[in-house]
């Protein structure tokens, strides 16, 4: 028997056109609720009025929030006021607005970033706001941990039955793949697609390819969270991840095989690597009974076939 029954709730997804609102809406359509969405067409949720109105009138049971700004280190070092502003208010309408239209759970989806750059690995979830932070970027991640202090504090002040979850790097149906702004994975699959097709003898990556990364497939990432809504509730932050980790290289050449390219990988070294090592700590939610059911390589492949339809053929 689960903490908390989603059948027959009504169930607001926020950012549900994102890779992750996305699948979290997949994921629903197994509970038996009324999947509630509202595009930014009708409400700008960095507009405290717009968001407050919405929610008294279509009254949410629980509130999976997914919606942020984001984007990879390019974006974050270029564009910081927008990824600390705009994150910070469409978390903080959203919480607020929950509190007052006494929505039932809320869920509050944060970012691995959130983590110290040297962090002892894997990470576990009390290693937040023990050092300095990646500073490419730290602007997004101090918003996500602003994030997960606004469910503690309404947790502490007001009873709310507010919780974080941080997932790792995402990637699955309904990525990213524009270069200026895409996350290393689904970058390496557009670069890699790119190359084949125009018949390259050779693609270049940021950096060394030494620093390692973990992946988790958005469905995976989807099916963790509707975990945790229904099973979990503490002030603690909880973090979802696969548990292993690849280098950057190993990912490249793992790409490259799916995708069929076969030319050399070359390193652009006046490129940042960013943190060196990310790997978080699964156990407290394997501890919980949850696991990922997708591997890397059927996910990678999975996305790219997806991909090659949808956004990387035009």
């Amino acid at each position: 028997m689960s903490l908390y029954d989603l059948q027959g709730k009504r169930v607001w997804v926020a950012g549900h056109r994102g890779m992750v609102g996305s699948a979290i809406v997949r994921r629903l359509q197994q509970e038996g609720c009324d999947i509630l969405t509202v595009g930014r067409d009708e409400v700008d949720l960095r507009n405290q009025a717009q968001v407050s109105a919405w929610m008294t009138n279509n009254k949410p049971q629980a509130v999976f929030l997914a919606a942020a700004k984001v984007g990879g280190i390019l974006a974050n070092d270029t564009r910081p006021a927008e990824f600390l502003y705009e994150n910070l208010m469409i978390e903080a309408n959203i919480i607020e607005a929950s509190y007052r239209a006494e929505v039932e759970k809320l869920l509050f989806l944060g970012s691995s970033c959130i983590y110290p750059k040297f962090a002892d690995q894997p990470i576990t979830e009390d290693a937040l706001l023990t050092g300095a932070l990646e500073p490419t970027n730290e602007w997004y991640a101090i918003a996500k941990i602003a994030g997960i202090k606004l469910t503690q504090a309404y947790r502490k002040q007001y009873g709310c039955d507010f919780i974080s979850a941080m997932p790792t790097n995402l990637y699955g149906p309904g990525d990213n793949f524009d270069l200026t702004s895409s996350h290393v994975l689904p970058a390496l699959i557009r670069k890699a697609h790119e190359a084949k097709t125009r018949g390259d003898k050779d693609m270049t990556i940021w950096g060394t390819g030494t620093p390692r990364r973990e992946f988790l497939h958005a469905d995976d990432c989807a099916d963790a969270l509707v975990f945790l809504m229904k099973n979990y509730s503490d002030e603690s932050h909880v973090n979802v991840g696969s548990g292993e980790d690849i280098s950057i290289l190993d990912l490249t050449k793992l790409i490259c095989e799916i995708v069929g390219f076969e030319g050399e990988i070359k390193h652009d070294l006046s490129k940042p690597d960013g943190t060196p090592r990310k790997l978080m700590s699964a156990e407290k939610l394997r501890t919980m009974g949850w696991e990922p059911k997708i591997g890397l390589s059927e996910g990678v492949n999975a996305t790219y076939r997806i991909s090659r339809v949808d956004h990387l053929t035009n």
